[in-house]
Order: structure tokens, then sequence, then C-alpha cells
């Protein structure tokens, strides 16, 4: 065999060797715990306005107990299940919620170990077959239109040195990872309604009135003082009834109070009895309205007579709008306590003799007062509308001019009506319990209403030489 031959052959069996080295050797291989790290926790929910309802459940060590918050969309109506079935103003903020949800990728694995649940704060906070009360985390679920689940998290514990990055899981799975979770995920009851209950903008309001009475709830006598009545003449300009000399309206406690009825903070709320929601007289006359209710209404510092009017411990506010809306918050007891004590009557947390600020209850009403939205007079003679406009005469215009405030008044007669109508069937149902704050600043008495009037100063004038 020639040298070139032995010198091919060499170099052929060189490179299968080399070959069969490759195929056969061992290779760096990417540990199995990392295959998935980078993807989505839910790829198929990419939508978040598929999402109807938002269930979070948290645990609070010191009660021991999970607490439930769900918000759902039924019939094109969003309420808060958990809180009564109240109203939610909750369908852009659940579908935010949603996205930040769908936007979670598993950045970094971190454990599949049961054991290590605790330390990273990812036990189901619903799990029951544990008796750690620590560690517990937050678990979100977000369902479609056919209770399908779309996503299922619990998020734990923040990751330290790594802001808006916090520990999670799935519920069914061991698997433990780091993930951007900077999502307001709120549980905050008025979070989700809507803020301005009473729907009153500043220069809305056209009157208040102080109804300011006590009773006596041991003799059930009224003790009244009256009404001070307080009008709006101009934006910062009042005047009121019954004002001592030299004290006027203080324009600035004015504009506090208007503020204190914009911010309305609700706390909580508490279903009425359904022969509470309607027409009082109607209810004792058809006897809709038991010994239980009653019992329950005096608790709360409301007591309906059998007239059908309803007094309050604490007097009442009534508020008109340039609608001749006519709103009346009357003012109940103090309510003690904290967290779903307050939101929604959770007798298991509730303290009645302490608690985190005097929450206090409120019942709201609307009416249409007509008296706010005085009829103009009627044009005598309407020849006008059957003439050419450069036929008519100065009567003629003088009508027109009457007509239209006629118009006018009707447009905003049917609208004060439409809107009193509205928020009467919004008010019904609910006590509402309201924070200490916003008792003080919307519960007055006169004295905080009225200044004394400031004297000019005289301009002083030297007498000629």
């Amino acid at each position: 065999m020639s040298e070139l031959k032995k010198t091919s052959v060499f170099c052929g069996a060189a490179l299968a060797l080399v070959s069969l080295v490759l195929l056969t050797g061992p290779r760096r291989a990417v540990p199995d715990a990392f295959f998935d790290v980078g993807e989505s926790f839910f790829p198929e929910f990419t939508d978040p306005d598929t999402a109807t309802s938002l269930e979070v459940i948290a645990f609070d060590e010191d009660t021991a107990a999970a607490a439930v918050f769900l918000v759902t969309n039924r019939n094109g109506l969003w309420t808060i299940p958990s809180h009564h079935d109240y109203p939610a103003d909750g369908e852009e903020r659940l579908a935010n919620i949603a996205a930040g949800v769908i936007a979670i990728i598993k950045d970094d694995f971190r454990s599949d170990l049961v054991t290590d649940h605790e330390s990273f704060g990812v036990i189901d906070p619903h799990d029951q077959s544990l008796s750690t009360l620590r560690g517990r985390g937050r678990r979100v679920t977000f369902k479609g239109a056919s209770e399908q689940v779309l996503a299922d998290i619990i998020i734990g514990d923040r990751v330290e040195g790594r802001p808006g990055y916090s520990f999670v899981r799935v519920p069914d799975q061991n698997r433990v990872y780091a993930a951007r979770t900077d999502i307001n995920i709120s549980t905050r009851f008025n979070d989700w309604i809507e803020t301005n209950l009473l729907g009153v903008e500043r220069d809305d309001v056209k009157r208040t009135v102080l109804n300011e009475y006590q009773i006596d709830e041991r003799t059930g006598g009224v003790r009244r003082r009256g009404e001070f009545i307080v009008d709006r003449v101009q934006r910062d300009e009042w005047t009121a009834n019954d004002v001592p000399a030299g004290m006027e309206v203080d324009d600035v406690q004015m504009n506090l109070l208007i503020g204190g009825i914009m911010g309305l903070e609700i706390v909580g709320v508490r279903p009425k009895p359904e022969g509470l929601s309607g027409n009082l007289r109607q209810a004792f006359q058809e006897r809709t309205i038991t010994n239980v209710d009653l019992q329950t209404m005096r608790s709360r510092g409301f007591y309906p007579t059998q007239a059908g009017d309803m007094l309050s411990n604490e007097g009442e506010l009534l508020v008109r709008t340039e609608e001749a809306v006519l709103y009346t918050l009357r003012f109940g007891e103090i309510l003690y306590g904290s967290g779903n004590a307050v939101a929604v009557g959770d007798e298991s947390s509730d303290d009645q003799d302490a608690g985190v600020g005097e929450n206090r209850y409120v019942l709201i009403t609307a009416d249409f007062d007509s008296s706010g939205l005085t009829e103009p007079p009627r044009p005598s003679n309407r020849d006008f509308e059957n003439k050419a406009e450069e036929q008519w005469t100065d009567a003629d215009r003088e009508y027109k001019e009457q007509a239209d405030l006629v118009a006018q008044w009707e447009r905003r007669t049917e609208t004060g009506q439409r809107r009193a109508a509205e928020l009467a069937t919004r008010f019904a149902k609910w006590y509402y319990v309201i924070s200490a704050g916003t008792y003080d600043r919307v519960h007055k008495t006169r004295e905080e209403l009225l200044t004394e009037i400031e004297a000019a100063d005289e301009e002083m004038v030297e007498p000629p030489a």
C-alpha cells in the first residue's frame, strides 16, 4: 500500500472516531427545572376583556381566616357578591388587573419543593389541610363568561432586592417562580364603587339644610332645634335664615362642607330588609316590617314612625341641587371595628367596643323637590308659532321668550325627576357606613357655618390745612 493510501486510511479512521465521540460522548444539558423559564403562566388568556369575574382570597393571620373579595358581571351589571352584591364601578379596573396577570411570565425558577412554600409565602390561603398560619399568599382567580377559569395564581412574598417581583405559583403545582407582579390588586371596598356617591359637583349645590334635632333614646322624645337653611347667591356667596346680628355665612366652611358631600367616603354597606326599601307608611300598613327589622334599625340609630317618616339620632343634612334633586342624609349610630366587620358586617371579626375610628351609619334618600324649579309664566298667546319670524310683533317676541323659558323649565324638570328616580333606586336598598373623617366633614352645626362679619377698614382722610 502506498504512503498516500495509508495516510488517507488513517485520516478517514480518525474522522470516523471523532464523529463517534461527538455522537456518543457526554453533553452539557440544561437542567429540567428551568425548561419553562420565560414562558407565560396562562398562554390561552390573552384578552383582558374576556374576564367577567375576579376573586381574591387573602389570609388574615390575626383572625386565622381567609377573606374573600369577589367582583363579577351578571347580565351586564357589575356587582360585589362578597359585599352583599353591591353595585361595582369595576369594569375598567378589572380589565387593568387582568392585563397585569396576563403579562406575568416565569422569570426565575426557585423551587419545586412543597416544603419551601411557606418560606416563599405561596401556601394557598384556602388550604384547610395545613395547620400553619404563616406563609399564605393571595390567590387571584379570573373567570370568563361561562365560568371557565382563565387564570389562577398565588402571589406570595416580595423578592428581596428585586422591586416589583414576588414569588408566585399556580395552585395545583409545586413549582415556585420569581416574577414581576407590580399589579394594583385592590380588595378595598371603596376602590371598587362609585366614589362620588351622590353624583354632586361643586356648582350643583344650591341649598343645604341642617335639620337639627336629637332623639332621647330612653323616652323616644325628640328635641328639635329647627332648620338652618343656607342658599347660594352666587359661586362663593351664601345667605341663610336666622343669622344672628354681626354674623354671616362662612363661605370657606360652606366650600369644605360641599367638598365633604362630593367626597362622601363609603367604607361599608348593609342591605335593608325588603320592607324598609320602599314606602314606610305602606310597609307599616301592610305589616311587612317585623319587630326584628325595627330593632335592627333602632340599634343603628334610625327610628321609623307610623306616619311614614324616618328620624335619626344625630339629625339630618338636606342638599338640593340646581336640578331640584333633594338628598337627605340621616346620621345614625357609631360603628366600631375594622376590616369586614365594617365593610360587610362580618360578626366573627366585629368589635363592638373599640376599633379603628368611629365609623357612622347613614341613610340616604333622594327625591325631586319641585320648589327648586319655579315654573315660569306661560305665554297667553302662541300665534307666533304660525308666523314667519320677520312677521313677529314685539308681543310675539315676548311670547316666544316665555315659551322658551317654559320649554327649558320642562326639560330641567324632566331631567331632575329622572335623576331623582335613579338615585332613589340606588339608595333604597342600603344602609351605608361612612368613615369618621367623612362624618366630621358633613355633620355640621349652624355655629360651625357662621363667622363674624369683619368690619371694613375706614379710610383715614386728613382734614384740609
